[in-house]
This record gives structure tokens, C-alpha cells and sequence, in this order.
């Protein structure tokens, strides 16, 4: 075991003292090291409720006859940082995360890892550090919020929450209103209680089968939670006696078979970055191309906020993931999974309880995948659209740019009524490096939705887009402005075009022109200067073609 190099042979009398002084006995050293990285934080309400989920792996692995070490992990809510400076930090947190993992297991040679997560980028960084290392390693996701209610109607956070605010602006809801939403719309803990990006990583690690089956939809505060901590635990310690590391687990067919189940649901476009950079810890190649071959190959088949009206409470009572996987069956590959048991059994076994939530795949809601990837004159290398999120009279669409080089100044323009509809608000200088952090955008597309205008302008950036974005969002445009990408070069006035079904996205300007204002940029210059931003401003890449912003 891993574990042996801290606590076997006389010259290791040093670490033993100090492990004795944790609590360990003669007996129960010998015991595999299962390290429980445990994401717990009060700041978080995806987290909130994790201590108890830590007693319960605890519990599953000294069942099992493993010792349980818990640690911590820096955790970041997407929804508190929206729209000011602290969303600067959530994706560049991906990293802390995966290296703060691989910190504790490699220093304290753990023999296996309970990876306890929930919330948008700590799910993804546990992932990557897991490929990592590349020992025994199973998921828990805490589990998804309850919907809020108010007189019969559901309240969800992006609807009821953060659209509110253009809502309120334009003088639709009252200040008792705005209140009633503020405190009624997450009612507990767990994540938002859409398909958002937390939930659909939550998703794709049930479908990868990194997860016990069940793990993603259970909710929050369900007994049934309790019960898979409980079993994973029980089973990370199965797992290091039979030696099942990550990369028997997650492949390229893992990694496809997520995609489809992405694609099926109508997944957040953050897994676009997520998935190819878990699969670049290990030689597995995953670029936007595989995206595009199974969108043609997949149906939409479920309609879960952003892009429909049903939650994840909906989808676990539907039959959860392996309802999906049953579903879709026809489309996936065989492969294994930390239950022991291979994931087309897990389909088999699955079955659907409300068509409505999960429709069958001979009559999907719609054919393709629920999310595009898009190319042309105004991003040579890619962007990504939630097309299943967006409107049907916007699927193709041509307009005059309103250019913005900050989250900031747009929202301004919208607020104060100077966005039209046929307009393309346009936000640059929001990616990796010149955000830094590539911010998601979720405060000005729930604005606009808000204000009345989600069905009649569109948004593209080289920023990102949070899971809870609806409309005709266009993001990760690349290369981005600060590396001088076309995007840096529009116009007030000028013709921005796409069409998703073509998967182009254009500037509609004379190449002349455009060269001639390409020989004039200049580089702002990065907008932080010191502290773990500025290191991250050096390191880290536009999106490629490879999807990966690291």
C-alpha cells in the first residue's frame, strides 16, 4: 500500500509517533489510508450539509475495515460571486483545487480517495487531481437543493433570484416581491436546483460511473444521500484491495458516454472545459470534435432549467441518471464503474417513472445534442452554445454588435434600457487572461431575460456562461480579445451572424477592414498584477480547439 511508506520498517518510527497521535492503535494502523477530501465550507449552501455526509463515509469505510482522514478543500459558490469581482477566482479554483488534493495524497501517501463535492469548479478539480494521481478514487456529490415554493409555484435561484433583478428594474415585481424571491428561492442546502454546471458534473460522474449509481439526483437532504456516502465509503476500501484506479474507470469511452449523457440533458457548457481537462491529466485525447460527432449522434431528451421548467427534484423522481442511461442505452458503450458492475447493467436496471421529465429516445424533444460548438470569422477557434437553452426564433440570427470590454459596462447598458432587440451585446476582454478567470455571465443574460429582452438580442463572449444561462448565449469565443482575437476588433455597428445548426459564427466585415483594425490593437495589458491571479494570467491559454483553458 501506498500508506506503507509512512508507517513500515524501524526508520519510520518518526511518522508513526505522529500518526499514534492522531488516534490510530497497533492494530488499526495496519489499515489502508483512505483520505475523505471533503469540500465542507458555510459559505457554500451546495456544502453546508457535508459534515454529516463526512460521518457517513467514515462510518462505510471503518465498516470496511479502512481508516478515515478527512481534510479540506477550498470551495467557491458560483451564485455568490456573479457579477463582481469574485468571479475572477472560480475557475482559476479548478487548479487549487487539483493540486491542493494532490498535496495531501502524495505528502501523506493515502491509499484511496473519497472525493465529497458538490458545487461548479471543485467537482471538475477533485476529478482531474484524481486522474492525477491515479489512486483508488470514488465521487460523492452532496446532492441537489430542494425547489422553493411560493403559492403553488415552483421558485428556483436563477429564475426567481437572479431574474428578478431585471424584473424589478423594468417594474414587474414589487420590493415585497423581490424580498419574498431573495429568501424563498433556495430554501436548504444543496446545489441550485437546476441543470446547472454542479449538477450536470454531478451527472457526468454518474455516467463516467466514478460515482455509485443514484449519487447525482439524490438529494440533499435525502436519507438516500446518507446511504451512497455511506456505500462509497465501503467501497473506496474494497477498491484499494482490488486495486481499481481511476484509469480503469475513466477512459475515452467513459468520457464519451458523458458527453451523450451531456448532451441528452442539455447540459451546462462548462463541462466543454471541464471534461477535456480531466482528460488531459492522463493521454487521453478529447477535443471540441468529439463534441460536435455525438451532438449529430444525440437527442435532447429531458428539459430541466435553464432550458425547461422541471428541477433535479423532477429528474431524481423521473428515475435519475440511470433512467437517463436506460434511455439512451442504444447510444452508449460498455465500460466499468466503481460499483463493480459495468454501466450497460446499470442501464438495463434503470427505468423511467414520468416520461414527461425523461422522454423516450424514438420521441426526444428534440433530435441533436443539447449543446453546439461553433467557428468562423469571429472565433477561428471555437466557441460553445446551450443551444437546447435557447430561443426558437433565435437559432439563426444576424445583428448589430453593441461591443462591451467588461462585464460591468454591459450590465450598466442594460440596466439603464440601451440594449435593443435585434441587437449582439458583445463582452471582450472576459476570458482567461484578459477577465482573468474567464467570469460567467449569468448577471446580464438573466437581466435581459428579466427586462423582457432574452427572446430578442443576443450575448457572445470570450467569457464563460454559468449552467443557469438561458438564451442566445454564445461563450468561450476564441482566441479571446486580450490575445487580439476577432472579437477585440468589432465595432459599434458592425454585422455579427451565426446559425447553430450550421455551427458558424461570423463577423460580417470586410476582411480589409478588419485587417487594417488588427494592425492598430494594442494588448490593454493584464487588468490584476499581483497575487495568485497574476500567476494564473501566465499560465494559463485561451480555450483551444482542445477545449482545455489551462
Amino acid at each position: 500500500m501506498n500508506s506503507d511508506r509512512i508507517k513500515k520498517g524501524f526508520e519510520r518510527t518518526g511518522p508513526c509517533a505522529l500518526l499514534y497521535a492522531t488516534g490510530l492503535s497497533k492494530k488499526t494502523i495496519e489499515r489502508p489510508f483512505i483520505g475523505i477530501a471533503s469540500s465542507f465550507s458555510d459559505l457554500v449552501p451546495g456544502h453546508i450539509d457535508m459534515r454529516t455526509l463526512e460521518r457517513f463515509i467514515e462510518k462505510g469505510i471503518h465498516s470496511n475495515g479502512g481508516n478515515a482522514f478527512i481534510f479540506g478543500i477550498p470551495a467557491i459558490c458560483d451564485g455568490i460571486t456573479m457579477g463582481h469581482v469574485g468571479m475572477h477566482y472560480s475557475l482559476p479554483s479548478r487548479e487549487l483545487i487539483a493540486d491542493s488534493v494532490e498535496s495531501v495524497a502524495v505528502a501523506h501517501s493515502l491509499d484511496g480517495l473519497v472525493l465529497l463535492t458538490n458545487c461548479d469548479k471543485i467537482t471538475p478539480g477533485m476529478l482531474m487531481a484524481a486522474m492525477r494521481l491515479n489512486i483508488p478514487s470514488i465521487v460523492v456529490t452532496a446532492g441537489p437543493m430542494l425547489t422553493g415554493r411560493y403559492k403553488g409555484e415552483k421558485l428556483t435561484l436563477v429564475k426567481n433570484a437572479f431574474e428578478a433583478v431585471g424584473s424589478y428594474k423594468a417594474g414587474k415585481i414589487t420590493d415585497d416581491e423581490l424580498s419574498l424571491f431573495q429568501l424563498e428561492a433556495c430554501p436548504g442546502p444543496g446545489s441550485c436546483q437546476g441543470l446547472y454546471t454542479a449538477n450536470t458534473m454531478a451527472c457526468l460522474c454518474e455516467a463516467m460511473g466514478i460515482s455509485l449509481p443514484g449519487c447525482a439526483t439524490a438529494l440533499a437532504v435525502s436519507a438516500k444521500k446518507r446511504r451512497i456516502a455511506f456505500e462509497s465509503g465501503m467501497q473506496i476500501v474494497q477498491m484499494v484491495k482490488d486495486d481499481i484506479t481511476p484509469d480503469k474507470i475513466i477512459n475515452k469511452t467513459a468520457l464519451e458516454n458523458a458527453i451523450f449523457v451531456d448532451m441528452a440533458l442539455g447540459g451546462s457548457t462548462n463541462t466543454v472545459l471541464h471534461l477535456p481537462a480531466i482528460a488531459s491529466e492522463t493521454d487521453i485525447g478529447l477535443s471540441y470534435d468529439d463534441f460536435i460527432t455525438i451532438s449529430r449522434k444525440a437527442s435532447t431528451i429531458s428539459s430541466i432549467q435553464p432550458s425547461g421548467e422541471y428541477t433535479m427534484e423532477d429528474l431524481e423522481y423521473a428515475g435519475g441518471i440511470p433512467a437517463v442511461l436506460h434511455t439512451i442505452k442504444p447510444l452508449l458503450k460498455d465500460n466499468p464503474t466503481v460499483s463493480g458492475r459495468k454501466i450497460l447493467d446499470i442501464a438495463d436496471q434503470g427505468r423511467v417513472s414520468d416520461a414527461d421529465v425523461i422522454h423516450p429516445l424514438h420521441d426526444p424533444i428534440k433530435k441533436g445534442g443539447g449543446i453546439a460548438i461553433l467557428s468562423g470569422s469571429l472565433a477561428p477557434d471555437g466557441s460553445v452554445v446551450k443551444a437546447a437553452a435557447m430561443t426558437a426564433n433565435m437559432l439563426k440570427f444576424k445583428g448589430r454588435a453593441r461591443p462591451f470590454d467588461s462585464e460591468e459596462e454591459a450590465m450598466k447598458a442594460i440596466l439603464g434600457n440601451k440594449i435593443k432587440a435585434g441587437e449582439c451585446v458583445i463582452i471582450r476582454y472576459e476570458g482567461p487572461k484578459g477577465g482573468p478567470g474567464m467570469r460567467e455571465m449569468l448577471s446580464p443574460t438573466s437581466a435581459l431575460f428579466g427586462m423582457g429582452l432574452g427572446d430578442k438580442v443576443a450575448l457572445i463572449t470570450d467569457g464563460r456562461f454559468s449552467g443557469g444561462t438561458r438564451g442566445n448565449c454564445i461563450g468561450h469565443v476564441a482566441p479571446e480579445a486580450f490575445e487580439g482575437g476577432p472579437i477585440a476588433l468589432v465595432k459599434d455597428g458592425d454585422l455579427i451572424g451565426y446559425d447553430i445548426e450550421a455551427g458558424t459564427l461570423d463577423l460580417l466585415v470586410d476582411q480589409k477592414e478588419l485587417a487594417e483594425r488588427a494592425r492598430s490593437w494594442k494588448c490593454p495589458g493584464p487588468k490584476v498584477k499581483k497575487g495568485y491571479l497574476a500567476r494564473y494570467i501566465k499560465q494559463v491559454s485561451s480555450c483551444r480547439y482542445d477545449g482545455i483553458c489551462r
